[in-house]
C-alpha cells in the first residue's frame, strides 16, 4: 500500500510540475509581444506541415505517416517530411506564434494562420506534366492549387478578424517551391529554360495576387542547395560534382533558378513599395553549413540518417524512410540530410537560424519587424 501510495504522489507531483512548466512558457509566450497575428505559408515538403495527410487522390507519400518521421521532437509521425521541426515551425516559435495547422486539417484551429503548402507541388501547372507524360500521378497540386486553397479560406471566413481584408499583422512565408519540377523532367528533353520560365512565372502571379490583395510583408525561399541532396548524389554520375562535392549539374539549376527569382522580386519592390519582400537565401546559407559542417554540429553531410542501402549514402530509392527494412540513426542532430530528399531538424535549425537571426534575407528579417513596429 505504502509503494503505491508513494507512486501515486510522484505521479501527482509530476503530472504538477508539467502543467506549471507548460503554463509557465504559454505565459512567457503570452507576454511576449507578437510583430504578426497570424502566418500563411506555401511551398512543397519542406514546408509542409500535414497537408499529405490522407491526401485525395493518388498519392505516393503514405511512408511520412510512419516512424520515425516526427521522433526527434514530436515523438510520433506529424506528417512533417522531417524527423521534427521545419523552418516554418522555427519561424512560429521565434514570432510567439504557435505552429501552423496544414490546411486540409486545421479542425478550425486557424487563429494564428494556416499552412497550404503540400508535398509534391509544384511550382507549374500539374496539367503541362500531364501532357508531356512526365507525370508519375500522385502530385497533382502545384501553387494554383495552394492559391485556389487560400481563396477558399478566405471566403470561408466571412472577413472576420479583418482575414481577408486587412493584412496589415499577416506575415506571408512563401516557402520553397520548384525543384519537384526539374526532378519530373529529369531525363526528359524539356530544357531546364522551359522549367525555369514557366516556374518563375507561376510563382509570379501567385506572389502578385498576394500583393493585389494587400498583403504587406512577404518572405520568399529561394531554391536549396538541391545537388547535396543525398537522393542527387546516388543519381548522378560521379565526375559530376562541384567544388564542396555535390552536383554540379543539380546546384547549377538552383542557382540560376534562384537569379531569376530574385530580379521578378526586384521588380515586385518597386511596383509595391508599401510592401516589404524579403528573399530568403536557402542556397548560400545551405551552402555555408556544407563548407565548414562541423562548425554546424554535422559529422554526416550526404549520408542519410533514416533509409536503407548501400555505404556512403545508406540510401535507396526502393527503401524509403518509413517503409519496412528501414532504420534511422540514433543520432540525427548530427546529419544533414534525414531521408536523402528532405533535410533533419538540426539543418532546419540551423538555416532558420540563419533566415531570422543571421544574414541571409535580403533585406535582413530584423528590416521588416522594425519597420512593422514603425507602421504598427
Amino acid at each position: 500500500m505504502a509503494c503505491s501510495v508513494a507512486s501515486m504522489l510522484f505521479v501527482t507531483i509530476c503530472t504538477l510540475s508539467l502543467f506549471l512548466s507548460v503554463a509557465s512558457a504559454a505565459a512567457s509566450v503570452e507576454g511576449r509581444t507578437r510583430p504578426f497575428k497570424r502566418v500563411y505559408a506555401f511551398g512543397d515538403s519542406f514546408t509542409d506541415t500535414g497537408n499529405t495527410k490522407n491526401a485525395e487522390g493518388p498519392s505516393g507519400f503514405g511512408h511520412v505517416s510512419n516512424s520515425p518521421y516526427g521522433t526527434t521532437f514530436f515523438n510520433h509521425s506529424t506528417n512533417r517530411y522531417s524527423d521534427g521541426r521545419l523552418v516554418i515551425d522555427f519561424v512560429a516559435e521565434d514570432l510567439s506564434l504557435p505552429y501552423l495547422p496544414p490546411y486540409r486539417h486545421s479542425k478550425g484551429n486557424d487563429t494564428f494562420g494556416v499552412n497550404f503548402a503540400v508535398a509534391g507541388s509544384t511550382a507549374i501547372n500539374h496539367l503541362f506534366f500531364v501532357k508531356n507524360n512526365l507525370s508519375l500521378d500522385i502530385t497533382p497540386q502545384s501553387i494554383q492549387t495552394q492559391m485556389i486553397w487560400f481563396n477558399r479560406y478566405l471566403e470561408s471566413q466571412e472577413c472576420e478578424e479583418s482575414k481577408c481584408k486587412d493584412f496589415n499583422d499577416t506575415l506571408f512565408w512563401f516557402g520553397e517551391i520548384g525543384v519537384n519540377d526539374y526532378a519530373y523532367t529529369l531525363g526528359s528533353t524539356v530544357p531546364d529554360d522551359t522549367i525555369r520560365k514557366l516556374a518563375i512565372s507561376s510563382v509570379s502571379r501567385a506572389l502578385q495576387a498576394l500583393l493585389d490583395k494587400g498583403a504587406k510583408y512577404l518572405v520568399v525561399q529561394g531554391l536549396p542547395l538541391t545537388g547535396c541532396l543525398t537522393l542527387s548524389m546516388y543519381l548522378a554520375p560521379p565526375d559530376d560534382r562541384d567544388d564542396i562535392g555535390c552536383v554540379k549539374s543539380v546546384n547549377n539549376q538552383s542557382y540560376y533558378h534562384n537569379l531569376v527569382l530574385q530580379n521578378k522580386l526586384q521588380e515586385f519592390r518597386k511596383q509595391y513599395p508599401q510592401a516589404v519582400i524579403l528573399y530568403a537565401d536557402y542556397f548560400n546559407a545551405y551552402r555555408t553549413v556544407m563548407k565548414n559542417p562541423t562548425k554546424y554540429g554535422f559529422k554526416e553531410v550526404f549520408n542519410v540518417c533514416c533509409g536503407s542501402g548501400e555505404p556512403p549514402y545508406n540510401f535507396s530509392v526502393f527503401g524509403t524512410c518509413g517503409t519496412p527494412n528501414t532504420t534511422a540513426c540514433s543520432n540525427p542532430s548530427q546529419y544533414i540530410n534525414w531521408d536523402g530528399v528532405h533535410l533533419t531538424e538540426a539543418m532546419y535549425k540551423v538555416i532558420s537560424s540563419m533566415f531570422l537571426q543571421g544574414n541571409f534575407t535580403q533585406p535582413p528579417f530584423n528590416f521588416m519587424l522594425e519597420k512593422k513596429e514603425r507602421l504598427g
